[in-house]
């Protein structure tokens, strides 16, 4: 009895460091086991994608749909009393105004206003010349005719014998109807040069009116109701008032 408990005892002392070794081997393998990021496989479902996609384009949608800020920019209004003051420069106020359409009207309008005033001022210094020459040339002629002086010949002034034929300045120098017609076309030119001057005066008056009202009226409101209407009227004969016929005008404003 006793030496089977001894032999007992032999064996478990044989085997105890064999069966340690094999335990501790499986707990270095397990320590040494190591799940690296590459080796996991994310599982990628179909129908759960599809629905991250919708709900992308959905969110990109609304998102596109949201009314955008509207920029408001600022409302040209022209200020009157700077349209005054540009408007003492012609054309000035119409383009402050921004109405370039009236611009070739202005500057038109001063065009020909400048050439009547060139034009009838050059006409009137040449007969006004010829006037006042061929007066003092015929006062040297009556002064010749008179005695105990030389009768006077010439020269005769350039001013004057331009109108005449050539040769014939003796004659026309005493000629009092020529003499006349040139004092007529020396007031007539005058009388136009001035006319023309009091034009450009008018002209320049009315664009600067014009660059004001305009304006002082820029934003007003022109509706479509504004308009005139007619029609005849007969007036039918009653036992007080005779027949009567007429055309009637309203107003709707």
């Amino acid at each position: 009895m006793r030496n089977g408990k001894a032999i007992l005892f032999i064996l478990v002392l044989l085997c105890g460091p064999i069966v340690s070794g094999y335990a501790q081997r499986g707990i270095t393998a397990k320590q040494d086991t190591v799940i690296s990021s590459d080796s996991i496989i994310t599982a990628v479902v179909p129908g759960e994608t599809a629905k991250a996609d919708s709900t992308v384009k959905a969110v990109l949608s609304a998102a596109d749909s949201l009314p955008q800020p509207k920029v408001k920019l600022k409302e040209f209004k022209p200020d009157p009393n700077k349209a005054l003051l540009y408007a003492l420069v012609p054309g000035l106020g119409q383009i402050y105004n921004k109405k370039y359409w009236k611009l070739p009207l202005v500057y038109g309008a001063f065009m020909g206003c400048m050439y009547a005033i060139t034009w009838n001022n050059k006409n009137y210094g040449d007969y006004s010349d010829a006037y006042f020459n061929i007066m003092a040339d015929y006062q040297k002629v009556l002064e010749g005719q008179q005695e105990g002086h030389e009768p006077y010949t010439g020269p005769w002034s350039e001013s004057w014998t331009i109108f005449v034929p050539s040769g014939q300045e003796s004659t026309y120098v005493s000629n009092t109807q020529f003499q006349e017609n040139l004092k007529r076309r020396k007031d007539y030119f005058r009388r136009y040069r001035d006319l023309s001057i009091i034009i450009t005066v008018g002209v320049y008056a009315i664009t600067i009116i014009d660059a004001y009202v305009d304006a002082q009226l820029f934003d007003f409101d022109i509706s479509p109701d504004l308009s005139m209407h007619w029609s005849p009227e007969v007036t039918p004969k009653t036992r007080y008032t005779p027949g009567s016929y007429g055309l009637n005008c309203s107003f709707k404003f």
